[in-house]
């Protein structure tokens, strides 16, 4: 079984900066992409942004240069930055992670999601 726990999702006024958090844990052997996505009311789930093992980064074109993300592989933790924080930010985040299992099969996994909300 495995888990992936967000936290940091809040409301924060416009500009503002926010960092999310999210550690996997189970029976794991390692962890290939991890990211990112958000659905807004009435939108469908987008991506926000991924990382692979190595640190390589991918954004979604509306949080380049905004946002951060970052993984510390040793705590199977993946974080996002969010800086200048504007309202159309507003959405639930999930995170999302490709795990090796201890029985060698690769499968992939949601977070519960963490709210975050813009406005002032």
């Amino acid at each position: 079984q495995v888990q992936l726990v967000e936290s940091g999702g809040d409301l924060v006024q416009p500009g503002g900066s926010l960092r999310l958090s999210c550690a996997a844990s189970g029976s794991i052997l390692g962890i290939n992409d991890m990211g990112w996505y958000r659905q807004a009311p009435g939108k469908q789930r987008e991506l926000v942004a991924t990382i692979t093992f190595g640190g390589t980064p991918n954004y979604a074109d509306s949080v380049k240069g905004r946002f951060t993300i970052s993984r510390d592989n040793a705590k199977r933790t993946v974080y996002l930055q969010m800086n200048s924080l504007k309202p159309e930010d507003t959405a639930v985040y999930y995170c999302n992670s490709d795990c090796i299992l201890t029985n060698y099969r690769t499968m992939n996994y949601w977070g519960q999601g963490t709210q975050v909300t813009v406005s002032s």
